[in-house]
Parts: structure tokens; C-alpha cells; sequence
């Protein structure tokens, strides 16, 4: 069966468009035009694949519908590429930390929505074999499969984007990461400044707390995952 694309937006034409578009790539469309009807849309069988996701919505914003889709233990998992015509980058950044998987800015192309879209669908965690089980190192643990982080056996709660990149620096740890090879592979390649992962990267070390040690700066170039144990 071909994969299945919901689509959460209140300009029909918009919608109709995107779907015909899409359809005439062989995936499956599902259609919804505000954002109640976006969250039924999300938990209906079978779930979608990924969920196109407009922010301005008339019952409520997009980024309501995103918290409350990760959430859900049913619907956490299906990739969400966010639509706006929003080009601040703090409404990136917040896209992001709720738990988008990827940013399209109105207006855009429809070759350009397909080849992201496209991305997404290869790379979901689920079907790629070199993410399976779990990362074990020192006082932390990392489940790439459940998409959860353990320090000390207490689990911890981070956003997908601090999730990427923790598990991106712990399976290469020793590595230095230059920030852009960060924007690259962790955030594909999304229009931030460096300052805005620094300001991510101390996130994550402080939910992570003694866990954070392990993510080291070196100076100049980016970050890395401390090959021994901190303080050894």
C-alpha cells in the first residue's frame, strides 16, 4: 500500500491542490481544513505516514495540534513537516521544539514540498536498520527505536530536534561536529543561526544534567561526544 498523506490546512484550494499533486505520485491523501478535524484526521486507521501541518488554523494554532499529536503514545511517531507563511526564525525554532520534523515556508513549490516529503518518508526511524536498539554509554542510555533517553535509569524528556542531535553525537562519540555539519545532518540544513544551536545544545545538556557532561565543546569547530568518560 502506498504511503498515506494527511493534510491539515484551511485553504481548500491549497489542500485540493497538494492532494491532486500528490495522488499523481502514487501516495494516499487524507484531507482536513481546521485543526480539530486535523487531530481526528491523525488517529484515524491507518494512521498517516506523515502530516502536512499548517500553523494558522481557525479553531486553534498548528503548534497546538503538533504538542497534542506527540503526546499521544498513537500518534507521536508520524513525521510532521510544518507549512507556514511564517519566516521569523523563532517560529522555526518553536516548529522544531514542539516536535516538527521539517519547516516549508508559503509560498513554495510543489517539486520542493515532494522532495522533502520524500526525505522524510526514507528516513523514518523505524525502517532504518542502522538505528535499531539502543546506545549505552556510561550513565546514559538512548533508545533509538522508542526515541527515549535514560540518565541513571531515570528517564528523560526531550523534543525530537534534541533527541537527533544527542543520538547523531553519542553513535560517533570522539568526533568533533562542526556547526554546520550539525545544521546539515541534524536539522537539514534549516535557515538558523549558529547561536540558535548553542542555544539547543545547552538545552539538552541541562535536561540531560550530569548525562550532559558528555557533550563537550571544542572550541572553534563545534561539538563533540566525550570519547571516555568526563572527568577520567
Amino acid at each position: 500500500m502506498s504511503d498515506l498523506i494527511l493534510i491539515v490546512d484551511d485553504e481548500h484550494d491549497l489542500v485540493h491542490t497538494l492532494a491532486y499533486n500528490l495522488e499523481r505520485e502514487g501516495l494516499q491523501t487524507r484531507m482536513a481544513f481546521t485543526a480539530q478535524e486535523g487531530l481526528d484526521g491523525a488517529r484515524l486507521d491507518p494512521l498517516p505516514d506523515v502530516i502536512l501541518l499548517d500553523l494558522m488554523l481557525p479553531d486553534f494554532p498548528g503548534t497546538e495540534v503538533c504538542k497534542r499529536l506527540k503526546a499521544d503514545d498513537r500518534t507521536k511517531d508520524i513525521p510532521v513537516i510544518v507549512l507556514s507563511a511564517r519566516t521569523d526564525e523563532i517560529d522555526r525554532v518553536v516548529a522544531f521544539e514542539i516536535g516538527a520534523d521539517d519547516y516549508v515556508m508559503k509560498p513554495f513549490s510543489v517539486r520542493e514540498l515532494l522532495l522533502r516529503l520524500r526525505g522524510i518518508l526514507r528516513h523514518r526511524p523505524a525502517s532504518d536498520p542502522a538505528m535499531d536498539g539502543e546506545v549505552h554509554i556510561g550513565q546514559l542510555r538512548i533508545s533509538a527505536t522508542s526515541h527515549r533517553v535514560w540518565v541513571h535509569d531515570k528517564q528523560v524528556d526531550l523534543t525530537p530536534l534534541e533527541f537527533k542531535m544527542l543520538l547523531a553525537l553519542a553513535q560517533t562519540r570522539g568526533r568533533a561536529w562542526t556547526r554546520d555539519k550539525l545544521l546539515q545532518d541534524v536539522w537539514g540544513g534549516l535557515n538558523v543561526t549558529s547561536r540558535t544551536i548553542d542555544t539547543h545544545v545547552r538545552r539538552l545538556r541541562e535536561k540531560l544534567g550530569s548525562g550532559g557532561d558528555y557533550i563537550q565543546t571544542v572550541r572553534g569547530v563545534g561539538y563533540r561526544f566525550a570519547a571516555d568518560e568526563p572527568g577520567s
